[in-house]
């Protein structure tokens, strides 16, 4: 599936939920349903700057993909950082640093947060979009 189908369906997924309050516990049940992330990678190395909840984050390049992974001790956050990986996990580096995430927008979440959440998903994708252009760099 490529980045703008993910996101569509997302945005259909959102689309059915028109409470706030319901969509909060949506994006927190993606979160619980995240795949844990290693221990070894729970350090201050992959902690992501600019978030005011801890947010680690990791990627490896496998077989040209970027596979990620990621864990929040916030429950909200755990949930936005779920939704960035279901739609960037698996795919190139290309794809993700040419990604338009306007399921963001779409879905109302960049609205709903607090500044400080807010800060947090941009630094969020902003770190994948490092990690994707490291490893875009050592493909060329």
């Amino acid at each position: 599936m490529t980045i703008n189908e993910i996101q569509d369906n997302i945005i259909e997924e959102f689309s059915d939920i028109d409470d706030w309050m319901d969509r909060y516990a949506y994006i927190i049940d993606l979160g619980n349903a995240l795949p844990p992330i290693d221990p070894a990678f729970k350090t201050t190395q992959y902690l992501i700057e600019g978030c005011q909840s801890r947010v680690w984050l990791n990627a490896e390049l496998v077989d040209g993909h970027i596979r990620f992974t990621a864990d929040s001790d916030a429950i909200i956050v755990k949930g936005i950082i779920s939704l960035l990986i279901q739609v960037l996990n698996d795919h190139t580096p290309r794809e993700i640093l040419d990604a338009d995430l306007y399921f963001i927008d779409k879905i109302g979440l960049s609205e709903h947060l607090s500044p400080t959440r807010s800060n947090g998903l941009v630094a969020m994708v902003k770190q994948m979009r490092m990690y994707a252009l490291a490893f875009n760099e050592l493909q060329a």
